[in-house]
């Protein structure tokens, strides 16, 4: 059976969940559904529009809400829940790639320098908590029990 679009992205995020972002190549990839890299420029034209996919499925679950805080803590949970997510998402939203529908509806609520400014805090203090934690998995560095309270530190210093 020939594979979907659906296929491509969720077979792209098992690439990453397994081998990080450095090694998701459209090779590993085609190579994870077992079929040749060309198969997959059917459904997309390049890696750039398969990196939006895959960002817009990490965040697809994340809702805004009233709550500016807890729309950030969200966002920051489902960075967290994949492999180098937060690079992911970081990398399409800095290209302008895939759905900015959370900048969005935080700009509504705030504004949109706020918003562009708490999304780039999430993305780094994420990013930087991921390579921490993966860091300490291979036993680099200890455990940093301190990075969800200061991640909430700084978001609470943005939302004053």
């Amino acid at each position: 059976m020939a594979n979907t679009l659906d296929d491509v992205v969720s077979g792209a995020l098992r690439v990453l969940d397994a081998y990080g972002l450095e090694f998701c190549s459209m090779r590993r990839v085609a190579g994870e559904l077992g079929v040749q890299p060309s198969a997959l420029y059917h459904h997309v034209p390049d890696k750039q529009t398969l990196l939006a996919l895959m960002a817009d499925r990490i965040v697809a679950n994340v809702e805004v809400g009233d709550d500016p805080a807890k729309a950030a803590h969200a966002l920051r949970e489902a960075l967290l829940s994949t492999r180098d997510g937060a690079d992911v998402v970081a990398t399409a939203s800095a290209f302008r790639l895939g759905d900015s529908r959370i900048e969005t509806e935080l700009a509504a609520l705030t504004s949109p320098d706020v918003a562009r400014t708490l999304l780039l805090y999430v993305f780094g203090h994420t990013q930087a908590t991921q390579m921490h934690r993966q860091a300490a998995q291979i036993g680099i560095l200890a455990e940093d029990p301190d990075l969800d309270a200061s991640f909430a530190r700084g978001l609470d210093l943005i939302l004053r």
